[in-house]
């Protein structure tokens, strides 16, 4: 045999061994594996898998979302400051709806939020549709100040056949009919002609309302949550929020039979015996807006670390815009325009001239009872 076969019938060789060696290591895998049970794909998987996707909950409560129902109030309560008994009745009323004891016929809830200007009751709207269905998305927002003529109210359901606009659906109908899980927020109801008050009754007793093509759409999935300032010259700054039960004859205290009282001057009885519960909203006190500009300098802060920019705030500047943009009439809404025209306004100026650039610490300061902005160093 020559030297050159000896050589390739040892190559061969070798290779046979590393491949009985990785058919060994194959068997020893496959009988290691063969006794576990094949993963199998229920319909509950998919159920999941579609719910996280859509936004739209499970018909039986999960473990996570049963979580999410049980810490629904601190869920609210970390953004909604100063409003805790308006957040318990809601979240209370949302979880009765959850456990089943709703009609099935009706949305998950109708709510009629009371409260003077600026103290949080759209903010709680965000919040519930963030929580509920994941993301703030789902909340459909309708400024009722848009809907005061009559000519305006086919604007909702759409334009009936022959008439301009009939193809665009209406403007609440199409967006429930595109997201049937939703929180429907109507911002001041009170402002809203009389014929919309017609189409909101249809909702809130039979879940459903036909469009200007004739589809019916259906509201059963939605929570309808509807904002208003009526009566909140009656709401004392010392009193915590409560509940007003429609149907109830008794009131815990004159402050409460006066707001009902204003309430029916504005809004239909057959109206208000179809809510749900009217959830009235505190006025905020000081110490409420402190954690909302707590807040607030922090979503800032988020922002501009988006352009790799620190800020340092003192807690002096904290106490200059509480005390500056403290207005128990109006609210949180003060200090948030305080805080762009002080800070915001100045900051984004320096960062167009190039003062401020990625990598900077600048610190916010007061000096004189103005607030200072500057370049500290390099904030790597």
């Amino acid at each position: 045999m020559t030297k050159e076969v000896k050589i390739s019938t040892r190559q061969i060789n070798s290779r046979l061994e590393e491949l009985y060696l990785v058919r060994n290591e194959l068997i020893e895998l496959w009988q290691k594996t063969k006794s576990e049970e094949t993963p199998v794909v229920t319909a509950q998987d998919v159920a999941k898998i579609v719910s996280s996707m859509t936004g739209i909950p499970l018909t039986e409560i999960t473990e996570e979302e049963r979580e999410k129902l049980i810490q629904l109030e601190s869920r609210l309560g970390s953004k909604v400051i100063g409003q805790d008994p308006a957040i318990g009745f809601l979240a209370q009323a949302i979880r009765r709806a959850r456990s089943g004891l709703k009609s099935a016929e009706r949305p998950v809830g109708t709510f009629l939020f009371l409260g003077p200007t600026g103290v949080g009751k759209s903010l709680l709207a965000n919040m519930l549709a963030d929580a509920l269905y994941g993301s703030d998305e789902a909340m459909i927002r309708i400024d009722m100040s848009e809907f005061m003529e009559r000519h305006t109210v086919s604007r909702l359901v759409g334009a009936p056949p022959g008439y301009v606009g009939y193809d665009e659906g209406g403007q609440l109908t199409e967006l429930v009919r595109r997201h049937p899980f939703s929180v429907i927020l109507f911002d001041e109801i009170e402002k809203a002609h009389h014929e919309v008050f017609n189409l909101l009754l249809q909702i809130m007793e039979d879940g459903r309302l036909t469009d200007g093509q004739g589809r019916v759409i259906d509201f059963k999935n939605t929570v309808i949550i509807m904002t208003s300032n009526v009566g909140s010259e009656f709401i004392d700054s010392s009193t915590l929020g409560f509940s007003l039960t429609p149907k109830d004859s008794t009131f815990n205290s004159d402050q409460e039979a006066k707001i009902l009282t204003e309430i029916k001057r504005v809004l239909r009885p057959e109206f208000i015996n179809r809510i749900d519960e009217i959830i009235v909203f505190n006025h905020l006190m000081k110490s409420d807006l402190k954690k909302i500009t707590l807040l607030e300098l922090e979503n800032l802060k988020d922002r501009i670390a988006g352009l790799q920019i620190k800020l340092k705030i003192g807690k002096k500047v904290v106490d200059h815009l509480v005390e500056k943009g403290y207005d128990p009439h109006y609210g949180a809404r003060p200090i948030k325009r305080l805080i762009q025209k002080e800070i915001e306004n100045i900051l984004s100026d320096e960062i167009v001239r190039g003062n401020f650039s990625p990598s900077d610490l600048v610190a916010v300061k007061i000096e004189e009872n103005v607030l200072k902005l500057s370049k500290v160093n390099n904030a790597r």
